[in-house]
């Protein structure tokens, strides 16, 4: 990488999903990129392109940038590691060689770019050597809590935000020691989810969302939930504030 950094990278934040809750800020950034780049698995575009889709103007060079592996392999498996490493650093250097050539490249990222976000990636990689600015997005879960119009934290309440990813066991610890939470990241990890809050006695009061803000989102109470489906884009809200009117 040069020593005069010549391009611009801009991290944006597309939103939760619907086209409407993507910032003005953000559709600015669109208008103003060379390059539009965005995580997809292979065959689709991926939602936050679909978001912005209305925003780019004509003759932007886009760069799809295509995982190349998803649930396939166990996220612990040195198999899984080494490929999704491979991927970002691979990622990083397509996305530098346009900031050398002097372009704009905007990165899309659902929600907000810096909460779990592959974008992340490119950015400590990147930034140190780029004009880098970051757009921030309404986050998955802020529009999970706004749909359902529940209250999610008041007062003194502490909130958890947690990987559904992570082990039954580590689940359960960090539930039972919490207000409130937010367990994202679902999908095939609902039934061990769905245990931990048993276990902890959250159950009853924890809300299913998925594909929060989009036209074919759904929700429910967690417990009127009949099977075990969930896409990787569903949301658990355990709320807080216990002592509501």
């Amino acid at each position: 990488m040069s020593a005069e950094p010549k391009g611009r990278l801009i991290g944006v934040g597309t939103g939760p999903g619907d086209p409407e809750l993507l910032t003005l800020k953000a559709v600015r950034a669109l208008g103003e990129a060379d390059v539009l780049a965005h995580f997809a698995k292979r065959g689709s575009n991926g939602n936050a392109r679909a978001i912005v889709s209305a925003h780019l103007k004509p003759g932007i060079v886009e760069l799809p940038l295509l995982y190349p592996v998803t649930t396939e392999i166990d996220k612990d498996h040195a198999d899984y590691k080494a490929a999704i490493t491979g991927f970002y650093e691979e990622s990083a250097r397509a996305v530098a060689a346009h900031l050398e050539a002097g372009r704009t490249v905007a990165v899309l990222s659902e929600g907000d770019p810096l909460l779990y976000g592959s974008y992340m990636h490119l950015h400590v990689r990147l930034s140190q050597h780029y004009p880098t600015e970051v757009i921030p997005g309404v986050t998955a879960m802020s529009g999970c809590w706004s749909q359902t119009g529940v209250p999610i934290v008041q007062g003194d309440d502490v909130l958890s935000v947690l990987p559904g990813t992570m082990s039954e066991f580590e689940l359960s610890r960090r539930l039972a020691d919490t207000d409130a939470a937010v367990i994202m990241k679902v999908g095939r990890n609902l039934p061990k989810i769905r245990r931990a809050l048993a276990a902890t006695g959250k159950l009853e009061r924890a809300i299913y969302v998925e594909r929060a803000t989009m036209a074919n989102t759904a929700c429910m109470p967690l417990a009127d939930k009949a099977d075990d489906t969930a896409p990787y884009f569903a949301i658990v809200l355990v709320p807080g504030w216990e002592g509501r009117p």
